[in-house]
Protein backbone atom coordinates (compact mmCIF):
# COMPACT_ATOMS: atom_id res chain seq x y z
CA UNK A 1 0.00 0.00 0.00
CA UNK A 2 1.02 3.59 -0.87
CA UNK A 3 2.06 6.41 2.10
CA UNK A 4 -1.39 7.40 3.40
CA UNK A 5 0.27 10.29 4.30
CA UNK A 6 -0.03 13.20 1.91
CA UNK A 7 1.52 16.17 4.19
CA UNK A 8 3.20 16.97 7.69
CA UNK A 9 2.82 20.54 8.58
CA UNK A 10 4.77 21.61 11.59
CA UNK A 11 3.28 24.25 13.80
CA UNK A 12 5.61 27.78 13.62
CA UNK A 13 5.91 30.08 16.77
CA UNK A 14 3.37 32.99 16.82
CA UNK A 15 3.61 35.85 19.15
CA UNK A 16 0.08 37.44 20.02
CA UNK A 17 1.10 40.47 21.60
CA UNK A 18 1.30 40.70 25.54
CA UNK A 19 3.51 37.70 26.18
CA UNK A 20 1.10 35.38 24.36
CA UNK A 21 2.75 33.07 22.42
CA UNK A 22 1.12 29.98 20.11
CA UNK A 23 2.27 27.47 17.87
CA UNK A 24 0.46 28.31 14.54
CA UNK A 25 -0.52 24.88 12.16
CA UNK A 26 -3.45 26.41 10.38
CA UNK A 27 -3.46 28.26 7.89
CA UNK A 28 -0.48 27.17 5.63
CA UNK A 29 0.64 28.26 2.40
CA UNK A 30 0.92 24.77 1.18
CA UNK A 31 -2.37 23.98 3.25
CA UNK A 32 -5.11 26.36 3.45
CA UNK A 33 -7.89 24.00 4.80
CA UNK A 34 -8.85 20.00 6.43
CA UNK A 35 -12.25 20.03 5.22
CA UNK A 36 -13.71 23.08 7.28
CA UNK A 37 -11.03 23.28 9.74
CA UNK A 38 -9.30 26.81 8.34
CA UNK A 39 -7.52 27.96 11.31
CA UNK A 40 -5.12 25.84 14.20
CA UNK A 41 -3.38 26.93 17.04
CA UNK A 42 -1.60 25.58 19.99
CA UNK A 43 -1.22 27.39 22.99
CA UNK A 44 0.68 26.86 26.34
CA UNK A 45 2.12 25.18 28.06
CA UNK A 46 2.95 28.24 29.53
CA UNK A 47 2.84 28.97 33.71
CA UNK A 48 1.80 32.48 34.60
CA UNK A 49 2.73 33.53 38.03
CA UNK A 50 0.16 35.00 40.68
CA UNK A 51 -0.69 38.46 39.55
CA UNK A 52 -0.13 37.25 36.31
CA UNK A 53 -2.59 35.90 33.34
CA UNK A 54 -3.90 36.74 29.85
CA UNK A 55 -5.77 38.91 28.24
CA UNK A 56 -6.94 39.31 24.37
CA UNK A 57 -8.98 42.45 24.11
CA UNK A 58 -12.18 42.20 22.85
CA UNK A 59 -12.09 41.68 18.47
CA UNK A 60 -14.83 41.16 16.22
CA UNK A 61 -15.23 37.56 13.95
CA UNK A 62 -16.99 36.97 10.82
CA UNK A 63 -18.00 33.41 8.44
CA UNK A 64 -16.86 31.28 11.22
CA UNK A 65 -17.51 29.01 14.92
CA UNK A 66 -14.54 29.50 17.24
CA UNK A 67 -13.65 26.23 19.20
CA UNK A 68 -11.51 26.57 22.24
CA UNK A 69 -10.48 23.34 23.78
CA UNK A 70 -8.26 23.58 27.26
CA UNK A 71 -5.73 20.94 28.46
CA UNK A 72 -5.21 22.60 31.76
CA UNK A 73 -5.79 26.10 33.08
CA UNK A 74 -8.88 28.51 32.35
CA UNK A 75 -10.57 30.97 30.27
CA UNK A 76 -13.40 34.01 31.06
CA UNK A 77 -15.12 34.38 27.54
CA UNK A 78 -17.01 37.41 27.49
CA UNK A 79 -19.56 37.95 23.86
CA UNK A 80 -21.92 40.48 22.71
CA UNK A 81 -24.33 37.83 22.65
CA UNK A 82 -24.41 38.02 26.37
CA UNK A 83 -22.06 35.09 27.28
CA UNK A 84 -20.34 35.58 30.16
CA UNK A 85 -18.37 31.82 31.22
CA UNK A 86 -15.44 30.02 32.13
CA UNK A 87 -14.17 27.32 30.59
CA UNK A 88 -12.04 24.71 31.77
CA UNK A 89 -10.34 21.54 31.04
CA UNK A 90 -12.47 18.81 28.80
CA UNK A 91 -15.16 21.58 28.33
CA UNK A 92 -15.84 23.08 24.46
CA UNK A 93 -16.55 26.81 23.92
CA UNK A 94 -18.51 26.91 20.74
CA UNK A 95 -19.07 30.30 19.36
CA UNK A 96 -20.76 30.87 15.80
CA UNK A 97 -19.83 34.34 14.54
CA UNK A 98 -22.02 34.62 11.49
CA UNK A 99 -22.87 38.01 10.41
CA UNK A 100 -20.86 39.53 13.23
CA UNK A 101 -19.75 38.52 16.98
CA UNK A 102 -17.07 40.66 19.33
CA UNK A 103 -16.05 38.79 22.55
CA UNK A 104 -12.88 38.74 24.76
CA UNK A 105 -10.43 35.91 26.33
CA UNK A 106 -9.09 36.33 29.95
CA UNK A 107 -7.64 34.74 32.47
CA UNK A 108 -10.69 34.56 35.39
CA UNK A 109 -9.84 36.74 38.71
CA UNK A 110 -9.06 33.64 41.23
CA UNK A 111 -6.51 32.09 38.90
CA UNK A 112 -4.54 35.09 37.94
CA UNK A 113 -4.79 35.93 41.29
CA UNK A 114 -3.06 32.39 42.72
CA UNK A 115 -1.24 31.41 39.17
CA UNK A 116 -2.01 29.06 36.16
CA UNK A 117 -1.07 26.86 33.83
CA UNK A 118 -2.26 27.42 30.60
CA UNK A 119 -2.04 24.65 27.61
CA UNK A 120 -4.81 24.38 24.99
CA UNK A 121 -6.30 24.49 21.21
CA UNK A 122 -8.25 27.01 19.53
CA UNK A 123 -9.48 25.76 15.94
CA UNK A 124 -11.56 28.04 13.31
CA UNK A 125 -14.27 26.54 11.21
CA UNK A 126 -15.39 28.26 8.08
CA UNK A 127 -19.25 28.39 8.03
CA UNK A 128 -20.57 27.11 4.66
CA UNK A 129 -21.28 29.76 2.14
CA UNK A 130 -25.22 29.33 3.21
CA UNK A 131 -24.28 30.05 6.79
CA UNK A 132 -22.02 32.55 6.42
CA UNK A 133 -24.79 35.51 7.59
CA UNK A 134 -26.11 33.63 9.91
CA UNK A 135 -26.99 35.12 13.53
CA UNK A 136 -24.18 34.80 16.22
CA UNK A 137 -24.41 32.40 19.04
CA UNK A 138 -22.74 30.55 21.78
CA UNK A 139 -22.70 27.70 23.19
CA UNK A 140 -20.84 26.27 26.03
CA UNK A 141 -20.46 22.36 26.32
CA UNK A 142 -19.44 20.97 29.72
CA UNK A 143 -17.19 17.67 30.05
CA UNK A 144 -19.53 15.42 31.21
CA UNK A 145 -22.22 16.38 27.64
CA UNK A 146 -19.64 15.10 25.43
CA UNK A 147 -19.04 11.73 24.62
CA UNK A 148 -16.18 9.40 25.92
CA UNK A 149 -14.95 6.21 23.78
CA UNK A 150 -11.90 3.82 24.05
CA UNK A 151 -10.70 4.06 20.39
CA UNK A 152 -8.00 1.09 20.19
CA UNK A 153 -6.51 2.16 23.72
CA UNK A 154 -6.71 5.34 23.69
CA UNK A 155 -9.16 7.27 25.34
CA UNK A 156 -11.72 9.67 22.96
CA UNK A 157 -13.78 12.64 23.55
CA UNK A 158 -15.65 13.29 20.79
CA UNK A 159 -16.30 17.28 20.69
CA UNK A 160 -17.62 17.83 17.65
CA UNK A 161 -20.14 16.03 14.89
CA UNK A 162 -20.56 12.59 14.65
CA UNK A 163 -17.76 9.74 14.54
CA UNK A 164 -16.93 5.78 15.72
CA UNK A 165 -20.82 5.19 16.44
CA UNK A 166 -20.98 8.32 18.37
CA UNK A 167 -22.50 11.98 18.13
CA UNK A 168 -21.24 15.50 20.06
CA UNK A 169 -23.62 17.68 20.70
CA UNK A 170 -21.15 20.49 19.23
CA UNK A 171 -23.41 20.21 15.71
CA UNK A 172 -22.01 21.90 12.79
CA UNK A 173 -24.41 22.73 9.49
CA UNK A 174 -21.62 21.06 6.94
CA UNK A 175 -20.02 17.41 7.64
CA UNK A 176 -17.05 17.52 10.26
CA UNK A 177 -15.79 15.47 13.09
CA UNK A 178 -13.38 16.66 16.06
CA UNK A 179 -11.51 14.41 18.85
CA UNK A 180 -9.26 14.74 21.70
CA UNK A 181 -7.01 10.99 22.32
CA UNK A 182 -4.96 10.14 25.36
CA UNK A 183 -3.11 7.09 25.85
CA UNK A 184 -1.71 6.06 29.31
CA UNK A 185 -0.49 3.05 27.84
CA UNK A 186 -0.03 3.62 23.98
CA UNK A 187 -2.49 3.15 21.56
CA UNK A 188 -3.03 1.07 18.06
CA UNK A 189 -6.17 2.49 16.19
CA UNK A 190 -7.46 2.95 12.82
CA UNK A 191 -8.93 5.62 10.80
CA UNK A 192 -11.13 4.63 8.10
CA UNK A 193 -10.91 5.97 4.56
CA UNK A 194 -14.20 7.05 4.24
CA UNK A 195 -14.64 8.84 7.80
CA UNK A 196 -14.20 12.05 5.92
CA UNK A 197 -13.43 13.70 2.44
CA UNK A 198 -10.30 15.14 4.47
CA UNK A 199 -8.99 13.90 7.29
CA UNK A 200 -5.87 15.02 9.66
CA UNK A 201 -4.06 14.10 13.01
CA UNK A 202 -2.41 16.62 15.38
CA UNK A 203 0.41 15.48 17.80
CA UNK A 204 -0.34 18.21 20.92
CA UNK A 205 2.05 15.78 22.71
CA UNK A 206 4.12 12.57 22.95
CA UNK A 207 4.30 10.68 19.48
CA UNK A 208 2.57 8.96 16.48
CA UNK A 209 3.98 6.29 14.27
CA UNK A 210 2.04 6.04 10.67
CA UNK A 211 3.20 3.58 7.64
CA UNK A 212 6.82 3.10 9.37
CA UNK A 213 7.55 7.05 10.13
CA UNK A 214 7.13 8.63 13.73
CA UNK A 215 5.30 12.19 14.01
CA UNK A 216 6.15 14.34 17.65
CA UNK A 217 4.85 17.19 19.30
CA UNK A 218 4.08 19.71 17.18
CA UNK A 219 3.46 17.64 13.88
CA UNK A 220 0.09 17.71 11.83
CA UNK A 221 -0.16 14.66 9.65
CA UNK A 222 -2.77 15.59 6.43
CA UNK A 223 -3.77 11.93 5.69
CA UNK A 224 -4.27 10.71 1.96
CA UNK A 225 -8.05 10.72 0.83
CA UNK A 226 -9.90 7.28 0.65
CA UNK A 227 -7.18 5.59 2.37
CA UNK A 228 -7.89 3.55 5.80
CA UNK A 229 -4.64 4.41 7.93
CA UNK A 230 -3.47 2.59 10.93
CA UNK A 231 -2.01 4.55 13.81
CA UNK A 232 -0.07 3.91 16.56
CA UNK A 233 0.28 6.30 19.40
CA UNK A 234 3.26 6.49 21.73
CA UNK A 235 2.32 5.86 25.81
CA UNK A 236 1.00 9.64 27.46
CA UNK A 237 0.35 11.27 23.81
CA UNK A 238 -2.31 13.96 23.33
CA UNK A 239 -3.63 13.42 20.03
CA UNK A 240 -6.67 15.89 18.17
CA UNK A 241 -7.88 14.18 15.30
CA UNK A 242 -10.26 16.48 12.57
CA UNK A 243 -12.11 15.30 9.87
CA UNK A 244 -14.30 16.48 7.32
CA UNK A 245 -16.29 17.48 4.35
CA UNK A 246 -14.17 19.27 1.32
CA UNK A 247 -15.62 22.94 1.55
CA UNK A 248 -17.95 24.41 -0.67
CA UNK A 249 -15.28 26.53 -2.31
CA UNK A 250 -12.34 28.88 -0.89
CA UNK A 251 -12.13 30.94 1.92
CA UNK A 252 -10.34 34.34 2.31
CA UNK A 253 -9.09 35.22 6.01
CA UNK A 254 -8.15 38.43 7.15
CA UNK A 255 -6.81 38.84 10.62
CA UNK A 256 -10.07 37.51 12.48
CA UNK A 257 -12.48 37.80 9.46
CA UNK A 258 -13.42 34.70 7.30
CA UNK A 259 -15.39 34.73 3.78
CA UNK A 260 -15.86 33.50 0.80
CA UNK A 261 -15.94 36.90 -0.47
CA UNK A 262 -13.65 39.91 -0.68
CA UNK A 263 -16.43 42.41 -0.27
CA UNK A 264 -17.78 40.96 2.98
CA UNK A 265 -13.83 41.32 4.34
CA UNK A 266 -14.11 44.77 3.77
CA UNK A 267 -17.84 45.38 4.64
CA UNK A 268 -16.66 44.17 8.47
CA UNK A 269 -13.14 45.76 8.65
CA UNK A 270 -15.22 48.94 7.57
CA UNK A 271 -18.49 48.57 10.33
CA UNK A 272 -14.95 47.70 13.28
CA UNK A 273 -13.81 51.19 12.23
CA UNK A 274 -16.48 52.92 12.35
CA UNK A 275 -18.10 51.29 15.68
CA UNK A 276 -14.59 52.40 17.16
CA UNK A 277 -15.07 55.79 15.61
CA UNK A 278 -18.39 56.06 16.73
CA UNK A 279 -17.43 54.82 20.55
CA UNK A 280 -20.17 51.43 19.62
CA UNK A 281 -23.41 53.56 19.99
CA UNK A 282 -25.64 52.75 16.93
CA UNK A 283 -22.95 50.77 15.13
CA UNK A 284 -22.65 47.43 13.21
CA UNK A 285 -20.25 46.08 16.25
CA UNK A 286 -20.23 46.60 20.08
CA UNK A 287 -18.39 45.49 23.19
CA UNK A 288 -19.03 42.57 25.50
CA UNK A 289 -20.75 43.49 28.47
CA UNK A 290 -18.25 45.20 31.44
CA UNK A 291 -15.40 45.09 28.29
CA UNK A 292 -14.42 48.82 27.62
CA UNK A 293 -10.65 47.53 25.91
CA UNK A 294 -10.35 46.49 22.12
CA UNK A 295 -7.67 46.13 19.51
CA UNK A 296 -7.80 47.77 16.60
CA UNK A 297 -8.00 46.73 13.20
CA UNK A 298 -4.23 46.01 11.52
CA UNK A 299 -2.87 48.82 10.22
CA UNK A 300 -4.89 51.18 11.59
CA UNK A 301 -3.02 53.11 14.56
Amino acid sequence: MSDPVDLVIDARPRDLGGGFKVRRVLPFHKRRMVGPFIFFDHFGPVDYPPGKGFDVRSHPHIGLATVTYLFEGAIAHRDTVGSDITIRPGAVNWMVAGRGIVHSERTPDEERAAGMRMHGIQTWVALPKTHEDCPPSFTHHPKDTLPEFYLGGARAQLLAGEAWGHRSPVEFPWGIWYLGLTTADGADFEIPGDAADERAIYVAGGSVQIAGTSHGDGAMIILKPGQTVQVTAAPNSHLMLAGGQTMDGPRLIDWNLVASRQDLIDEAREGWTASIAGNWQNTRFSLPDGEEEYIPLPGSD
